[in-house]
C-alpha cells in the first residue's frame, strides 16, 4: 500500500493523518492514531464509512455494480466453475490447476460425514425448531467434537477446521431440514459432487433411489457461488470481531450463522418471495407500485436496492437466468410468482421513480423463486445462504488470523446517559 497524508481539524488542533490506498477502490484515512493527537473518537453508526480491516479477498464497487473475488469478477466464477474452485480460490487466493482442484475436492468429499453422536444431539431440539436455530447449536458444538483443529496458531489445524467447516456445514444443514420434516438423515456419498451430495441429503429416503438432476443441482451450485462471500457485511463483521478475540473457529462460524438469521441480512430472500405472493398477479402490481411510491403507506417493495449496489446488483443477472432454466425444466410455466416478478423487474428498470433511486432488483429477488421451485421451504432459505457463506466467513477468519497487525475488536461510543452522579441510600430515592 502506498500512503500519502489528509488533514482533519478538531478544536484549534489541526492533525496530519496518513491516507492509504488499496489495490482498487477508494482511499481510506488511517484514523488509528486520531484519540491520541485530538482526544477525539469518529462517530459512524453501521460503520458506512469506516473500513475495519485490510483485505485481499473480495471488491465491491456499489455504484458500478462491481463484485469481484481475488480479482476474477462473479459472472466470470458463477458461469464457467463450480463453487468448490471459488472455494479454493477464496482460501488459497488463486484459481486451482487441474491437480490441485481434484486433491481439494477429495478433501472436501472426504471430511463430510459428522460424528455419529451428532445425530443423538440433535434429537435435544423441539421437532418444530427452526433449522437457523439448530444450525447455530450443531454448528458451534462441533468444537466440543474436533478439539484437534482448534488451536488457531497452528496453521495446520486452521486449515483443517477449514476443510471440515466446508465439508460437514451441508451435512448438518440437511440433517437440520430432515429432523424438522420428521425423515430420517441421510448420509453423505463420495460418488456425488458437493452440490448433488446436499440435495441427495435433503431429498432422497431410504426406501426408493433418489437421483439428483444435474440442472438442479448446477443451478444450486451457482447460487452458492454468488453468496460464497460479500465483503465485510454483518456476518462477516461478526466472524471476525469474534475471531479478534481468540475464539475456536466453529465458534465463530456459529455467530456468524447466528447474525445471518436477521430478516435484514439472510431473511431477504424469504422477504422478496413473501411480497411476491402478496402482491399475486400481474394485474395488481400497478397497485402496489403505488403504494411503494407514497411515502405514507409502510408497504416496502422487497428485492430491490441494496445496501452497498447502487446500479445493479451483478449476482441478480445470473440468478434470474438461473431461475428460468429451473422453471423451465420443472416444467413450471405458468408460474404466478415469476409472471409478477419479470413484470415489477421490466417496471423497476424502466420507470422514472426506480431509476433515480437506483431501486434495481437484487439477487434475493429472485433466489427466494428460484429456492422454492427446487422444493426448499421458506425456512430452509436462510440456511441455504449460510452453508454458501461459510467459505466466505472461513476465508475471512483465517485472513485476519494471520494478518500480524490485527487487534481484538473494540469499537468506541458516544455516551449520551447520565453525567456522574453520587449513590444514595435507598431511604433517600
Amino acid at each position: 500500500m502506498s500512503a500519502n497524508t489528509g488533514s482533519i481539524k478538531v478544536g484549534d488542533k489541526t492533525v496530519e493523518l496518513p491516507v492509504r490506498s488499496g489495490t482498487i477502490g477508494p482511499d481510506v484515512l488511517d484514523i488509528g492514531k486520531l484519540y491520541a493527537q485530538t482526544g477525539a473518537f469518529t462517530y459512524d453508526p453501521g460503520f458506512t464509512s469506516t473500513a475495519s480491516c485490510a483485505s485481499g479477498i473480495t471488491y465491491i464497487d456499489g455504484d458500478e455494480g462491481v463484485l469481484l473475488h481475488r480479482g476474477y469478477p462473479i459472472d466470470q466464477l458463477a458461469e464457467h466453475g463450480d463453487f468448490l474452485e471459488t472455494c479454493y480460490l477464496l482460501l488459497y487466493g488463486e484459481l486451482p490447476t487441474a491437480a490441485q482442484k481434484s486433491d481439494f475436492d477429495y478433501r472436501i468429499t472426504r471430511h463430510t460425514m459428522v460424528h455419529e453422536q451428532m445425530a443423538r444431539f440433535f434429537q435435544g431440539f423441539r421437532r418444530d425448531a427452526h433449522p437457523m436455530a439448530v444450525m447455530v447449536g450443531s454448528v458451534g458444538a462441533l468444537a466440543a467434537f474436533y478439539h484437534d483443529s482448534t488451536d488457531i496458531t497452528d496453521p495446520k489445524q486452521r486449515m483443517i477446521a477449514s476443510m471440515r467447516m466446508i465439508a460437514k456445514v451441508p451435512t448438518l444443514a440437511a440433517m437440520a431440514y430432515k429432523y424438522t420434516i420428521g425423515q430420517p438423515f441421510v448420509y453423505p456419498k463420495n460418488d456425488l459432487d458437493y452440490t448433488s451430495n446436499f440435495l441427495n441429503m435433503c431429498f432422497a429416503v431410504p426406501c426408493e433411489d433418489y437421483k439428483v438432476n444435474p440442472v438442479l443441482s448446477r443451478a444450486l451450485d451457482r447460487i452458492f457461488i454468488l453468496h460464497a462471500d460479500h465483503e465485510q457485511n454483518a456476518s462477516t463483521s461478526t466472524v471476525r470481531l469474534a475471531g479478534s478475540s481468540g475464539a475456536n473457529p466453529f465458534a465463530c462460524i456459529a455467530a456468524g450463522i447466528a447474525c445471518l438469521w436477521g430478516p435484514a441480512h439472510g431473511g431477504a430472500n424469504e422477504a422478496a418471495l413473501k411480497m411476491l405472493a402478496e402482491i399475486g398477479t400481474v394485474d395488481r402490481i400497478p397497485e402496489f407500485i403505488a403504494r411503494a411510491k407514497d411515502k405514507n403507506d409502510p408497504f416496502r417493495l422487497m428485492g430491490f436496492g441494496h445496501r452497498v449496489y447502487k446500479n445493479y446488483d451483478p449476482r441478480a443477472k445470473i440468478m434470474q437466468k438461473t431461475s428460468h432454466e429451473v422453471l423451465a425444466e420443472l416444467g413450471i410455466k405458468d408460474e404466478p410468482l415469476l409472471d409478477v416478478a419479470l413484470e415489477l423487474e421490466r417496471i423497476a428498470l424502466n420507470d422514472e421513480y426506480f431509476i433515480e433511486k437506483k431501486l434495481y432488483p437484487n439477487v434475493d429477488f429472485y433466489s427466494g423463486i428460484t429456492l422454492k421451485a427446487m422444493g426448499f421451504p421458506t425456512s430452509m432459505f436462510t440456511v441455504l445462504f449460510a452453508v454458501a457463506r461459510t467459505v466466505g466467513w472461513i476465508a475471512q477468519w483465517k485472513e485476519m488470523i494471520e494478518d500480524p497487525g490485527q487487534k481484538i475488536g473494540r469499537p468506541r461510543q458516544l455516551y449520551t446517559g447520565a453525567p456522574q452522579r453520587d449513590y444514595q441510600p435507598i431511604s433517600k430515592r
